[in-house]
């Protein structure tokens, strides 16, 4: 807890120096693009297009029905679930890239982790420009009170990267393969977080299976609240918070336990 403590209080301390970090990352990734950050709304409404003509045949060809809405129902798993992929892979190698600047001054090494997650939450606000887009055109109705509960999954999937992201920078610094095994993972997990289909169209042994995934239970949370108007149940509620807090508190204590040995690695 005390740790947690002195983090959040240097994170305030170092915010002008997250804010530039944010800013460099953002003019990195869109150096010498002509549409620059506009590619943030065309990249997801162009995959969402091309996973649309692919998997909507596909889920009508399993069930002889789609699922209502599968525009909506996938862009809202595709965003959520690249946040994730993009928030903790930028995370994992952070540290590492900036080898260079901590040799040099002293700056809180879980900076680098929460910079990337800042940045990759920032460009995932942009993306849900697309988002709208797409329930316009589609005339879905959106219950703006239901709507709003969305926040609490995607900040709750704001701090399960951020531990996830910490976990993984403070193995990267050992061991360098797990960039590569991360990978590996993340392309499993995309079959295995119900991006692309409806989990009651599987039979009830592989349904619990992806109950177990927690990307999963925030990617329905979001479409609970605002592609379906339901709102938040008590489980979603309580999975979020509980995937979250174990989360931040395991990628803490590695993080905490292993950064004083980074120097020796670096």
């Amino acid at each position: 807890m005390q740790y947690l403590k002195t983090a959040l209080a240097d994170g305030w301390r170092y915010r002008f120096l997250l804010q530039n970090l944010i800013l460099r990352d953002f003019r990195l990734k869109y150096r010498r693009s002509i549409l620059g950050v506009a590619w943030s709304v065309l990249n997801p409404l162009l995959t969402c297009l091309v996973m649309y003509v692919v998997f909507d045949s596909i889920m009508r060809g399993l069930r002889g029905e789609g699922i209502e809405n599968f525009a909506a129902f996938l862009l809202i798993g595709q965003l959520l679930f690249n946040f994730f992929r993009e928030s903790t892979t930028m995370a994992m190698e952070s540290v590492m890239h900036n080898a260079p600047l901590l040799r040099k001054v002293y700056i809180p090494k879980y900076v680098f982790p929460l910079e990337k997650a800042c940045f990759a939450f920032i460009n995932c606000l942009f993306s849900f420009v697309a988002l709208a887009i797409v329930l316009v055109v589609t005339w879905t109705p959106v219950t703006w009170g239901t709507a709003l509960l969305g926040l609490y999954p995607l900040a709750m999937l704001f701090f399960f990267s951020l531990g996830i992201g910490l976990f993984l920078a403070a193995l990267y610094v050992f061991v360098r393969d797990i960039s590569h095994m991360w990978e590996v993972f993340c392309t499993l997990l995309v079959y295995a977080s119900a991006i692309f289909y409806d989990p009651r169209m599987m039979d009830g042994i592989f349904q619990r299976i992806i109950n177990l995934n927690p990307i999963y239970w925030y990617i329905t949370s979001f479409r609970s609240c605002v592609l379906w108007g339901e709102g938040l149940t008590l489980n979603m509620v309580l999975v979020c918070f509980v995937c979250a807090a174990l989360s931040m508190g395991l990628g803490l204590l590695v993080f905490k336990k292993t950064q004083d040995k980074f120097v020796l690695y670096m």
